[in-house]
């Protein structure tokens, strides 16, 4: 019998440790609801972006994707919430880049000049979409995906004779 009290107290306290660490984790990773703002951008690829990506803005994240959506021109809608003390220029561009080459990617917000700023459910008209990195590859490779060196341009005259042979028979 006593070791049975024993068993159940170790394995409470195995519980309550574990427990403490869920909470540290969900505390330290802001896994809750996202605070803030929202804001929508729509571009023509998302690979790679997934809901909880990074909203970054001079390298500090600023706010998280919250969804990921297709429009009916086959376009990737992205919603983001952005913390409500960043004000964002009207201007700003948005584009999808690798966060590292074995990363996931993020958004990154290049903020304009305007003197308006972005409100809650505002869309961010200029936008990037993500580039694969074997399209990068093949146009470093080849300088170009599909492309073929273009032929020397032709000026309509027939070609020109081949040189004749010098007298005396040497060249």
């Amino acid at each position: 019998m006593g070791r049975n009290i024993v068993e159940t107290i170790i394995g409470a306290m195995v519980l309550c440790v574990a427990g403490i660490f869920v909470i540290y984790a969900f505390s330290t990773t802001e896994a809750s609801t996202p605070r803030g703002y929202e804001i929508v951008a729509r571009f023509d690829r998302a690979d790679g972006l997934k809901r909880g990506s990074d909203v970054t803005l001079s390298g500090i994240k600023v706010g998280t994707v919250t969804s990921l959506e297709l429009d009916k021109e086959f376009n990737a809608v992205v919603r983001m919430s952005i913390r409500p003390e960043v004000k964002l220029p009207a201007d700003t561009f948005a584009r999808i880049v690798s966060e590292s080459l074995l990363g996931g990617m993020v958004i990154l917000l290049e903020p304009g000049g305007s003197n308006q700023f972005l409100g809650p459910g505002s869309r961010i008209s200029k936008t990037q979409g993500s580039i694969l990195l074997a399209d990068l590859i093949a146009r470093l490779i080849f300088g170009g995906v599909g492309s073929s060196p273009s032929p020397p341009p032709s000026t309509g005259a027939p070609p020109a004779p081949p040189p004749l042979p010098a007298p005396g028979g040497k060249q």
